[in-house]
This record gives structure tokens, C-alpha cells and sequence, in this order.
């Protein structure tokens, strides 16, 4: 049996290495190097082939390298082939981090100090307790739970909003249609932490970003399509908005010349809140691997009415 890697080159080499420590009883390639298609039982990629079943006729399961299936074509992908997605601590630092960072510079007024800086200006700004400034989470999974309870440890006045109903220990939950209104009312600092579906696609959006206090702010970590782009600037340029930190953008990277890159406002980084590590993935996939052979559920397999 071969575990087939489709992503980095330079990561899957790492994989194999890993891999053949790890599970040794398995011959690991990386793409495009497929041996035999006939003996490849398991596929890890960020995007498949396009045709996989086609191209992999005895697959069993598709690991997503990534947090995220948005980047898949499912019409392609038969219902009895499991899809999983990526769930390893090394992801979950990353954005931990990276969100961290951004909530703490917004509230100490760094994005405003090198404004300062850039016109030589020394001036103080009023310094606030954390418990002043209300961070609210859009999207209470993994990473959005994580965040939370990182956040709320630096004294944070910290809510979520989800889908369907959640209980976190110093964090206001809210679920549903009817509860986000209230929760976007309340919150000063915006993270997005949504999986990309249909129902999300757009979600960041004037009517939404709207509803936020005035002088709130953003940060998008989850995919540029949650986003209208043109919604943001026209906010941000109308002082309702603050700020905004983005990862993710649509598209990526966006267009030489797109108002984004220069608006004052606005920070941009390429996509990397958080990535998967290599040594912490491959233990994620061999241990689902052996639930798999164990007829366990797997940690992450995704549900395809959901999108997640």
C-alpha cells in the first residue's frame, strides 16, 4: 500500500522522512512520482488530482494538508472516499500566535505608532486595561476555541459566535441568526475564523462589518472569499472601521495596484497565520490512519453537507 503526498515538495520530503520512522509498513511517495496508481490507498494534498478516483482507482481516504476543504472539488470526490481535514497542534499555535499579535497591537495602538513614527511625531496614547477592549471570534472550532482561551487569559472581554450552540469557560457564546446581531454590537475587535462554505461566502460584508461599534476593527484569518473588499474600504475610509488586518485575500495574492496594498489603514501578510508542521501532521495522519483501521471515527473527517 502507498500513502501519496500532493502539496510543497520541499515539506513532502520531510513527510517521508517522518513516515518512513513512523509507519515503515508503508511506501510513501510524493507527487508527481506515483508508482504504481493502482496500490495508492492514501492521498494527503492541498488540492487532489482532478479526477482522483480516476487517476487513483483503490483510494481510500484524502487528507487535506490544510485546516480548510474549501480549496477541494468535491463533484469529483465519490461520498464513500472519507475527506479529512487537517486538526495538529502546529496549526493551532501558529494562528494562536498570529491572532495574539494582532489583537495586542491593535489595543496597544502599534498600527497607530508607526503611523507616528513615519511623521517623527513622540506622543502618548491613553494606555486601557485589556478587560476594556471586547474581542469577538466568528467561528467557535478548533481554532476559534483556541483562540478564545489564549485571549481571555491577558484579561480580554472575549466572545464567540457560532453556527450551533458552544459553552467556553470566560467566554460569552452566541449562536445563530438571531444572536449576531448582539454579539457584533458588542465587540471592538473582529476575528474571523469561519470555514469557507456557501452560507459564509461573503459574509464580511457592509451589512455585517456595519453592526460593528464604530472604530472596531478586523482581523480576517480565515479565507479571502469571506470577505467584499470593497465593503471594507468603503468603512474603513468612512472612519467606521479602524483597522484592518488581513491573511487571507481574493485574490491571492491580490493585483498590483489593488487599493488594498496602500491604504493606510489596512495591513497585509501573505497567508501565514498558521501552517501545518510537518512532525506534528504526520503524527495527526498516522494516528487517524490507525482509528481508520480500527473502524474509529477520524479527527477531522469532514461532514460534506456542512463543509466542514
Amino acid at each position: 500500500m502507498t500513502f501519496l503526498y500532493k502539496a510543497d515538495p520541499a515539506r513532502g520530503e520531510i513527510w517521508a522522512r517522518l513516515f518512513a520512522q513512523r509507519a515503515p509498513e508503508l511506501a510513501f511517495r510524493v507527487w508527481p512520482d506515483v508508482g504504481d496508481p493502482a496500490s495508492v490507498r492514501y492521498l494527503a494534498a492541498w488540492q487532489p488530482p482532478e479526477d482522483p478516483v480516476r487517476t487513483l482507482p483503490n483510494l481510500e481516504i484524502i487528507f487535506s494538508v490544510g485546516a480548510g476543504v474549501d480549496q477541494f472539488d468535491f463533484t469529483g470526490i465519490p461520498r464513500h472516499i472519507p475527506v479529512v481535514r487537517m486538526m495538529e497542534p502546529g496549526i493551532v499555535e501558529g494562528m494562536i500566535e498570529y491572532v495574539c499579535q494582532g489583537v495586542l497591537s491593535l489595543h496597544r495602538d502599534l498600527f497607530d505608532y508607526a503611523h507616528q513614527q513615519q511623521q517623527q511625531v513622540w506622543r502618548e496614547r491613553p494606555l486601557r486595561p485589556a478587560s476594556a477592549c471586547r474581542v469577538g471570534v466568528l467561528g467557535l472550532g478548533m481554532l476559534g476555541t483556541a483562540v478564545l482561551e489564549r485571549l481571555r487569559l491577558f484579561g480580554f472581554d472575549c466572545a464567540g459566535w457560532s453556527r450551533s450552540p458552544h459553552t467556553l469557560e470566560g467566554v460569552t457564546c452566541y449562536a445563530g441568526a438571531v444572536q449576531l446581531d448582539a454579539f457584533l454590537a458588542r465587540t471592538d475587535v473582529l476575528i474571523c475564523l469561519l470555514p469557507l462554505t456557501a452560507a459564509t461566502q461573503g459574509i464580511l460584508d457592509a451589512s455585517l462589518l456595519g453592526k460593528l461599534p464604530r472604530g472596531a476593527s478586523l482581523i480576517q484569518t480565515g479565507r479571502g472569499a469571506h470577505l467584499r473588499q470593497d465593503d471594507l474600504l468603503r468603512l474603513l475610509d468612512a472612519g467606521h472601521l479602524r483597522y484592518a488586518l488581513l491573511d487571507v485575500t481574493d485574490p491571492e495574492p491580490l493585483p498590483p495596484g489593488h487599493p488594498l496594498w496602500a491604504h493606510p489603514r489596512v495591513r497585509i501578510t501573505p497567508h501565514i497565520a498558521s501552517a501545518t508542521r510537518p512532525e506534528t501532521a504526520v503524527e495527526a495522519v498516522i494516528d487517524n490512519l490507525a482509528r481508520h483501521r480500527a473502524g474509529l471515527p477520524m479527527i477531522g473527517e469532514i461532514d460534506r453537507e456542512l463543509g466542514y
